[in-house]
């Protein structure tokens, strides 16, 4: 049996990055990302984390967001990418809660918004929520960096 405990130590401040190009689409009449495209980039590294991780049977498991929350620090003009900085922060029974930093590529360390949600694991069949199975948090631990220092989110 996995010893969830330190799995859950493990995983705490834990860092993944992934790189997302802005598309001229995701501009508004403003000539700037739309506001509603800075959920996208936290849906998208969110589901990028747990796909390198191969951590969940998605027949079994699923994930509904139950909060999630964005402050927008300068706008993000195209073309270019962005780097979505995400740091898990707590690690529950079935959830988990993650801080966020959206960083243009051309200027690391520049945060453009930040984010914070939560994440619930829900049994597929059911509907409710889910407690880690055997072997999850240490896929998800695999996927991400414990060693790298996290931003201050």
């Amino acid at each position: 049996m996995q010893n969830n405990e330190a799995l859950i130590a493990a995983l705490q401040d834990a860092v993944f990055r992934c790189s997302i190009p802005l598309r001229w689409g995701d501009m508004d009449a403003m000539r700037h990302v739309n506001n509603a495209v800075y959920f996208r980039f936290f849906e998208e590294a969110r589901m990028r984390m747990l796909d390198n991780a191969q951590a969940v049977d998605r027949t079994r498991r699923g994930f509904v967001l139950a909060h999630t929350s964005c402050d927008f620090l300068r706008p993000l003009v195209y073309p270019g990418s962005v780097v979505v900085v995400q740091i898990i922060r707590r690690v529950g029974r079935s959830s988990f809660a993650l801080d966020a930093v959206i960083e243009r590529e051309d200027e690391p360390g520049v945060a453009y918004a930040k984010g914070h949600y939560v994440v619930v694991g829900v049994d597929i069949a059911t509907g409710r929520s889910m407690p880690w199975l055997e072997g999850e948090l240490e896929r998800l631990a695999k996927a991400v960096n414990p060693a790298e220092v996290s931003p201050a989110a």
